[in-house]
């Protein structure tokens, strides 16, 4: 019999739902691999639409090779049919291949249980909604979407269709926003009032975005969803907590129109000995067989200019958001600087968290991340931790060994669903259409939960 708790309030229900209901999720799409282990039956299909460098080795050669017992990748789909053929041998598969627009045709061809959407972020929510509507649980990478339109297709199509949509936040799966959750939880610091979080992308790693597709908001929805979408939903996460409201400012003061010269792209400029922004695509292999030697077939550069003039993507932005529970978040991100990393902070009623996080920068640490702990009318203690081994410090493989290796115990609540992927994205939507209107905006208006039943 379908009923509601009428001692729970509409969030807290919703809340509580939609966390059973993601619960059931990951264990119908990992635990029957379990059983299938156990009695020899078929191993997990999965089929990955978008072939670029996240899609052919977090999601495809990496997880092939450390997965060939859990699952089978069964189709690779991707707008450029000679990337596409590229990504087959780089994994090393021989599932066949198809064009976007062949999406359906690979879904009722090679029928895979999941399917892994590493597009541009604009395509997540469309990718995502056609596989659920064909049958098929969707596992999409952040951004879960740069619209608030898709999000509401998002979760309309998960309710209506029954599949399920995870949303790859590796971050939770990190050393330092593990250690960071667990203070949280252990109320050490009382009551959270208010949270800092300023982002810092070097020279390197924040001009590597306006290269690349990521520079055009019309793809990325801007680095406040591509980027911050990482961040929001750590915060998200970190605090229990829901943004209610966004206010937001942000330019391009930087990159784009922000200079005396520009070319279309780096190998092609006449400027390459005055440019300090110059980046040789030509000195790697694999971005030359992946992108420079299919770009006659889509167009896409690589190597793009950083000083393109119709690039609109801010790289500076401050955002400021109002939680359900009364926390207010102050976050900032600028993608200029001379170094990089994060600090990140905690203000409660018994004390701070500090917590320093270090990636390039010219001074020289043993660890990654340095965490303060200040209790009120106390001394202060602090500590260091060092990043795990593998990809992003080791969260990429406990992501995936959560997803295709059944039991894994999950205490953190670490496991994203459509809900999260959605809280996360329309912070960064929210505050984009704040900096346009120069208007707070509530997430009520652009966004509605649909009612999920508890049985």
């Amino acid at each position: 019999m379908n009923h509601t708790d009428n001692h729970l309030n509409r969030r807290e229900f919703l809340n509580r739902s939609s966390k059973l209901v993601f619960a059931a999720s990951t264990l119908s799409m990992t635990g029957r691999n379990s059983d299938a282990q156990a009695k020899g039956k078929k191993k997990l299909k999965v089929a990955l639409v978008g072939t670029g460098v996240r899609g052919t080795s977090t999601w495809g050669k990496s997880l092939v090779a450390a997965y060939p017992n859990e699952l089978e990748m069964v189709g690779l789909c991707d707008i450029n049919p000679k990337r596409v053929e590229y990504a087959r041998s780089y994994i090393g598969v021989n599932a066949p291949t198809f064009a976007a627009k062949d999406f359906d045709k690979m879904i009722a061809q090679t029928g895979p249980d999941a399917v892994i959407i590493t597009t541009p972020d604009c395509f997540h929510a469309k990718y995502a909604v056609r596989a659920m509507e064909l049958g098929c649980d969707a596992i999409s990478e952040k951004a879960l979407a740069t619209e608030a339109e898709q999000c509401q297709a998002l979760l309309d199509t998960e309710l209506k269709s029954g599949k399920k949509i995870i949303t790859t936040f590796n971050v939770r799966h990190m050393n330092s926003a593990e250690e960071i959750k667990k203070i949280l939880m252990s109320g050490e610091l009382g009551r959270i009032i208010s949270a800092e979080f300023y982002e810092y992308l070097d020279i390197y790693h924040g001009a590597s975005y306006f290269r690349r597709w990521h520079g055009k908001a019309r793809f990325s929805g801007t680095l406040l969803v591509h980027k911050a979408s990482h961040h929001f939903d750590q915060m998200n996460w970190s605090l229990d907590a829901e943004p209610v409201e966004v206010n937001a400012y942000g330019k391009v003061a930087f990159y784009g129109k922000n200079h005396s010269f520009r070319a279309r792209n780096c190998r092609s400029c006449p400027f390459k000995e005055k440019c300090e922004f110059y980046w040789d695509i030509t000195k790697s292999k694999r971005d030359m067989d992946l992108y420079v030697k299919c770009e006659d077939a889509d167009g896409y550069l690589r190597d793009g200019c950083v000083w393109d003039n119709e690039i609109d993507t801010y790289d500076s932005m401050t955002v400021e958001v109002k939680y359900n529970n009364g926390v207010l978040l102050s976050y900032t991100l600028n993608a200029f600087l001379p170094y990089e990393g994060q600090r990140i902070a905690f203000n409660g009623e018994k004390g701070r968290l500090d917590v320093r996080l270090y990636n390039r920068q010219p001074w020289k640490v043993e660890y990654n991340a340095e965490f303060r702990l200040t209790k009120n009318f106390r001394s202060t203690k602090t500590w260091q931790l060092k990043p795990g081994s593998g990809g992003h410090g080791g969260a990429d493989e406990k992501l995936k060994d959560m997803l295709f290796r059944p039991n894994q115990p999950d205490p953190l609540g670490k496991m994203a669903g459509s809900r999260a992927g959605v809280m996360s994205s329309i912070i960064g939507i929210a505050a984009g259409k704040s900096i346009e209107t120069g208007e707070r905006v509530k997430i009520a208006d652009l966004v509605d939960f649909p009612r999920v039943w508890q049985w």
